[in-house]
């Protein structure tokens, strides 16, 4: 939920806010699927449709769309919850975002996948 002190003088919350929590709730995705340490290294794509106001309770999806050799892109949803009173859920951003899985190091290392059951008949 953001506060008066990521708002700008519009009284909106600031689009860099939003930026950081979008970054922290898609990495949530990519170190389960590297199972460890994951770097953003692109922010491929980033769409405010809705400001935000002081007091939305916000809620953020994500779905990886593209698992590599070293990285994960994942699509961010994110959902404001308005008027608790009377609630309205409004989509006010959505962004596209790839991570890196690195090692202890900061470099690059392989994603490996669990094996795949075996499904064969004997």
């Amino acid at each position: 939920m953001p506060m008066p002190a990521d708002a700008n003088p519009n009284g909106d919350i600031f689009g860099g806010w939003i930026m950081a929590q979008v970054d922290l709730a898609g990495a949530v995705l990519p170190v389960r699927i590297a199972r460890g340490r994951v770097a953003t290294v692109a922010v491929n794509q980033f769409i405010f449709k809705q400001p935000v106001s002081v007091g939305d309770l916000l809620s953020f999806y994500a779905t990886a769309t593209r698992i590599g050799n070293t990285s994960v892109t994942v699509h961010v949803e994110v959902y404001a919850e308005r008027k608790p009173a009377d609630p309205q859920f409004v989509k006010v951003t959505e962004a596209n975002l790839t991570y890196v899985a690195i090692d202890l190091e900061g470099r690059p290392r392989t994603i490996v996948r669990p094996a795949a059951p075996d499904t064969s008949a004997q």
